[in-house]
């Protein structure tokens, strides 16, 4: 037996739309803008640049600028959540960042640390160490173009960096658009008998989710 199915074209308008996915939300749980930055990413063609106090014997003599093209790598994964003093709920990504010198594509700089968010706040923390026996966290407003700048007790080091090398400020400006990341920063350091301001930018594009 033959049936004629009939539709409304009224009713179909009408149907709600299925629920687009939520790109900030990594198993279960909303990491806002850092989901975006899961996954690998790489220095574009152009690489990035260095700016940083020149050591003793060098051609540019110690603590002159001494300029470095660089190219590199980061890459970002889902780390464990946390509660900070039973007010704070917290979800991490862990993220390693290793920089090589264009010049003889010897590494000259290796990070590792997290980017962390706290949705209730709408705060960003980026917290990482680096193997000159320094450690810093710096927090700003979350979003796709974020300014993260050191918290008033963000920096520990030892006793050898505090007396010669002393890290005394950190900002830096992380941007995310698709599969670009762009990041400036600006180390503030107390050597040589004074104020030097360490820079570094990039931009990278992401090679693998």
């Amino acid at each position: 037996m033959n049936k004629t199915i009939t539709f409304s074209l009224s009713a179909l308008l009408l149907a709600p739309l299925p629920a687009m996915a939520d790109h900030t939300v990594i198993d279960g749980m909303d990491f806002g803008p850092l989901a975006q930055l899961v996954g690998s990413w790489k220095s574009v063609d152009s690489g990035g640049v260095d700016i940083s106090p020149a050591q003793e014997g060098t051609a540019q003599g110690k603590g002159a600028p001494a300029i470095t093209p660089f190219y590199e790598t980061m890459t970002f994964e889902v780390a464990a959540d946390a509660v900070n003093a039973s007010e704070q709920t917290l979800v991490a990504l862990y993220y390693k960042q290793e920089v090589f010198r264009k010049a003889d594509d010897s590494k000259f700089h290796d990070q590792r640390g997290y980017f962390i968010y706290d949705q209730e706040n709408q705060i960003v923390y980026n917290s990482f160490c680096v193997p000159r026996t320094t450690c810093v966290t710096a927090e700003g407003p979350a979003g796709n173009n974020m300014t993260l700048v050191m918290s008033s007790r963000g920096v520990a080091e030892s006793n050898f960096m505090k007396d010669k090398a002393s890290t005394t400020g950190f900002s830096m400006n992380i941007k995310i658009d698709g599969d670009t990341l762009t990041y400036s920063q600006s180390t503030i350091l107390s050597i040589y008998d004074g104020e030097f301001a360490h820079t570094d930018s990039s931009v990278l594009e992401r090679v693998s989710n």
